[in-house]
């Protein structure tokens, strides 16, 4: 027999994954023939299989050198291409392949480029396009659903995975996009946490499946395996796994270490430090004012722009320019409306890539990039890691590090983040004086106080109250109130009403302490003004570890509320305590968990101890104070902006305090 030729020898092996031989007899086939079409072609596909592509594409295009129009080769240099991340070119090859031979599966990897593009309704035509070459086509029905849902049209989304989980029941991607929509989208619970638990059960190694599955879990009050799947994601990051995005992550552990891992292991895997270009300090330091843009999601009614608005409106304009970068929240609310006229510029980011939205930053030259989500709601971590800013500072939106190298700064005090903790940060911490937390003095509009029986409560009896969102709530935190409760007569709990079951699997929970459900109330959602003012009637706010109440721990003193907490081991566990020792009230800090109880129960029967706390209780306290906070923040800002002019690399400082302060 004649000695088979190298390339079809290479070829066998390469389709029974024996990737180094292939790779020889394809090398030895172009020593025989530098021009094989053949042998070009496939291993550019191998070296791209192996994670050499730009190796791979190179190779390619020596192949469709050859034949310029093969679609084989063109589909392969499309792949490619995509994989480098170059969409726009690979649309162009999956065009010209598409041209001359159609089929279904260049359609969904064209979709996909799209997809990368930001071009969801192009991406949807093609999904469309493989569909009706073959209606059965998984990754196009899968691929459909999740560009409807991208798109908002989250009906067709929902049927779209219901006809992928018919024709493929296991098919765990689809599972999970589709519980999300159960949950996001619809608010429907028992749907959502029956597609999430299979998806993790057919993929045990899903990207961080367990923490959603047990943060969905926590919004129901399902807490009858709480510790094993928290021992399990705790065991599962410490081994480096993906298990747990660090958002939910901190509702369930007070450990700074495991949390910095949490949000170093997303970070690197999602959104790693990509290559950009040096910003010169030459080019700024003749400059009057720095630019200073905030970064965020919420410009909107919602607790990050409450908080916000009034130092956006004080910043120093002979010292500062300050520019709201909006990744697409605004709407035509009051607050947006104040927001726009706040700023001195409005750059919208949030309709564009995250490569066209550094671009658009580093083309503004803002100096200091101020990233108010880190990890929470509409977050644009892939911008920041462009670095289109010199300085870029994480603050308010996420409590802790975001575990990203391209982050320079936290703006913290030393109660969240006391001396000796830095080692869990990658930032460099920056401490103010008074909290990190700032308040807008005139942004809280409170409107008329119902009466009791208008906000659901009984005529007489002490008001305990906590309104954080159910996630924040732990078995051993109800406990404890249920504690306070029984020592307390005719008391009662008021909590923030949430999707079923949270109040049956809730009053299930109060039943088995020896604690009547009634006892407990639920307040329905209403926009800020009607909540503040129904707040007030409360009598003593109730906080939780290992996440305290941030937020709404400020609309309780706001409201003339006390707060009483427990400091807790990693800085969501403390910023109640941050808020209190600036608000003159550090008395409500309990030491442990003993303490805690002991104090509420103290105040919730000692009338005469609870006045004298209320009567400290002021709006005129350094926690209330803007323009106390502004100077500080600002005396901040420039340091590090004055760091960085001269060349040195970001370093900790503080507590810093105004220019006016002793």
């Amino acid at each position: 027999m004649p000695p088979q030729n190298p390339f079809a020898q290479g070829l066998a092996l390469h389709q029974r994954g024996q990737l180094r031989e292939a790779e020889a007899l394809y090398r030895q086939a172009l020593a025989d023939a530098p021009e094989d079409f053949g042998a070009l072609n496939m291993l550019g596909v191998l070296k791209a299989q192996t994670g050499a592509a730009a190796e791979g594409l190179l190779w390619l295009e020596r192949a469709l050198a050859q034949q310029p129009g093969h679609a084989g080769a063109l589909v392969n240099y499309a792949n490619v291409l995509s994989l480098l991340g170059r969409g726009k070119d690979a649309v162009a090859a999956y065009d010209r392949a598409l041209a001359t031979r159609p089929d279904a599966e260049s359609f969904v990897n064209r979709g996909f480029a799209l997809q990368s593009l930001n071009r969801p309704a192009e991406a949807l035509a093609s999904f469309e396009r493989a569909l009706a070459l073959e209606p059965r086509n998984i990754q196009a029905l899968y691929r459909r659903g999740v560009t409807l849902n991208e798109l908002g049209r989250t009906d067709e989304a929902l049927a779209t995975y219901d006809r992928v989980l018919a024709l493929a029941p296991g098919h765990v991607e689809a599972l999970n996009n589709r519980g999300y929509i159960w949950w996001l989208n619809r608010k429907q619970w028992a749907p959502a946490i029956a597609d999430l638990e299979k998806a993790l059960m057919l993929g045990p190694d899903l990207p961080y499946g367990q923490g959603a599955v047990l943060h969905l879990k926590m919004y129901a009050a399902d807490w009858g395996d709480f510790e094993q799947r928290k021992t399990g994601i705790v065991q599962g990051l410490r081994r480096g796994g993906r298990v747990a995005r660090p958002f939910m992550f901190q509702a369930v552990s007070g450990d700074p270490h495991d949390l910095h891992a949490c949000a170093r292991i997303y970070t690197r895997d999602l959104h790693p430090e990509l290559p950009s270009l040096p910003h010169d300090p030459a080019a700024r330091r003749d400059r009057t004012k720095i630019r200073l843009g905030y970064l965020s999601g919420e410009f909107r009614d919602q607790a990050t722009a409450i908080l916000m608005a009034g130092l956006y409106e004080r910043h120093d304009r002979s010292r500062f320019e300050v520019i709201a970068v909006d990744n697409g929240s605004a709407d035509a609310s009051a607050m947006t409306a104040r927001l726009k006229q706040a700023f001195d510029g409005w750059l919208d980011i949030g309709g564009v890539m995250d490569e066209e939205a550094a671009e658009k930053i580093r083309a503004a030259e803002i100096d200091i990039l101020v990233n108010l989500n880190g990890y929470f709601g509409k977050h644009r971590m892939g911008v920041f890691a462009r670095r289109p800013a010199p300085v870029q500072v994480n603050y308010l939106g996420f409590p802790g590090t975001l575990g990203a190298t391209y982050m320079d700064y936290i703006l913290a005090d030393d109660v969240v983040i006391p001396p000796g903790e830095e080692r869990f940060y990658d930032e460099k911490v920056v401490r103010l004086v008074g909290s990190y937390q700032v308040n807008d003095d005139r942004g809280r509009t409170v409107a008329a106080i119902p009466s009791r029986a208008g906000a659901g409560l009984p005529p007489k009896g002490f008001v305990f109250c906590n309104f954080n969102q159910a996630y924040k709530l732990t078995p051993e935190t109800f406990a404890g109130w249920m504690r306070i409760l029984a020592r307390v007569e005719g008391s009662v709990l008021w909590l923030l009403e949430e999707v079923a079951p949270f109040a049956e699997n809730i009053a299930r929970h109060a039943r088995a302490q020896g604690v009547a459900p009634e006892r407990i109330l639920f307040a329905p959602h209403l926009p800020p003004a009607q909540h503040l003012a129904r707040l007030s009637l409360a009598d003593l706010f109730l906080d939780g570890l290992p996440y305290n109440a941030h937020t709404t721990a400020g609309d309780a003193l706001w409201s003339g509320v006390p707060v009483l907490t427990e400091a807790g081991r990693a800085f969501p566990g403390r910023v109640a305590a941050s808020l209190l020792r600036a608000a003159g009230l550090a008395d409500l800090i309990a030491s442990n968990t003993e303490d805690f109880e002991r104090k509420a129960v103290t105040l919730a029967t000692d009338p005469a101890a609870l006045a004298a706390v209320k009567k400290r209780l002021t709006r005129d306290s350094p926690l209330f104070d803007t323009d106390l906070f502004r100077r500080r923040v600002e005396a901040a800002y420039q340091k590090m902006w004055q760091t960085w002019l001269a060349g040195k690399p970001p370093a900790g400082f503080g507590p810093i305090k105004s220019g006016r302060e002793p």
